[in-house]
């Protein structure tokens, strides 16, 4: 099903409080409204965990998705939502949130590597229609082989707690990814070829976007 509009100028809406997301946006001439979901992403988890981890991850950037749609109201509106996870020695991992993990994380993943997967949900509504679009970037990520002084300093720098897999690749965290194969922007957290694709799918044009901004 594809949705057909002429309108140049509509909300664009990130469901995520993400700054690397945003400016990822930002660079691609987008400028979006941020709603952040209020989700209980373990219960979800819990939820589908008979899924491959892609489909897993997607199905938490679904429900980000619903979580934030009645706060959308009506109107032309795009809304996208994301959620990563590193698919790492036969496990998916999110954010360490503590230092002792994240620690331990890089110890192990150091010299090695790892899938990034990035889910992601798109919305679009337009002349009073509504239709939807679910699909996930998978990056093959390489790390360093760090020293417990590097490992130990990177964390002190609090980068690493709050981001999935422990590490950034637009960051501090650059330094020590020494290469990817995939879609740089999605181990950023949104793939931007992704979502055009999508945008694509459900009857968007993507250059309408460069135009989106936040409501008034």
């Amino acid at each position: 099903m594809s949705l057909a509009t002429t309108v140049d100028i509509m909300r664009f809406i990130l469901g995520s409080q993400s700054p690397a997301r945003r400016k990822t946006l930002e660079n691609a001439g987008i400028s979006p409204e941020v709603i952040v979901a209020d989700i209980a992403e373990d219960e979800v988890l819990a939820t589908v965990s008979h899924l491959d981890f892609p489909a897993q991850v997607t199905q938490l950037a679904r429900a980000k998705a619903h979580a934030i749609l009645p706060s959308v109201g009506g109107g032309d509106a795009v809304l996208v939502t994301c959620d990563s996870m590193l698919e790492f020695a036969g496990k998916l991992v999110g954010k360490p949130h503590s230092a002792e993990l994240a620690v331990a994380r890089w110890q192990k993943m150091r010299g090695q590597s790892a899938l990034l997967h990035t889910g992601h949900h798109l919305v679009y509504q337009a002349d009073g229609k509504q239709v939807s679009t679910t699909a996930c970037a998978t990056t093959k990520v390489f790390f360093a082989t760090l020293s417990d002084a590097e490992i130990a300093d990177y964390v002190a720098t609090g980068e690493p707690l709050e981001v999935a897999g422990a590490f950034t690749v637009d960051g501090l965290g650059g330094a020590f990814v020494e290469r990817i194969e995939g879609d740089y922007h999605s181990v950023v957290g949104i793939s931007l070829p992704l979502l055009r694709q999508m945008f694509s799918k459900v009857g968007g044009y993507w250059p309408h976007l460069w135009n989106a901004s936040q409501s008034n």
